[in-house]
């Protein structure tokens, strides 16, 4: 069975940065061969609809970023630590949330959709921007 755990939130000023961990444990990081097959970042803020906000292919080649974040978050994953990270720059009010990562393809229709199509979550962890 997959399990995923994220790590890192906290709390930080607004123009700060934080980096936030997906640990995979179970079936191995890889499990799917399909080449667009991955880990993504969601977000959630209170009253809001949850949102995708970066995926990042098994093989790394494949990384995509929602608009807000473009610029001042990035992907990255160590497969030798089974491990997908996000590294969030220029932290705004705004990017508050609890942030989720979660398994399936590294698409747009997943970020557009606020996850429809991942396989498999974890439970979240918390990110608050304040001075």
């Amino acid at each position: 069975q997959v399990q995923l755990v994220e790590s890192g939130g906290g709390l930080v000023q607004p123009g700060g940065s934080l980096r936030l961990s997906c640990a995979r444990s179970g079936s191995g990081f890889t499990s799917s061969s399909s080449d667009d097959y991955g880990i993504a970042w969601f977000r959630q803020a209170p009253g809001k609809e949850r949102e995708g906000v970066a995926c990042i292919s098994n093989s790394g080649d494949i990384r995509r970023y929602e608009e807000s974040v473009r610029g001042r978050f990035t992907i990255s994953r160590d497969n030798a630590k089974n491990t997908v990270y996000l590294q969030s720059d220029s932290l705004k009010p705004e990017d508050a949330a609890v942030y989720y990562c979660a398994a399936g393809p590294c698409s747009y229709y997943p970020l557009l959709t606020g996850g429809s199509g991942m396989d498999s979550w974890g439970k979240g962890i918390a990110v608050t921007i304040s001075s």
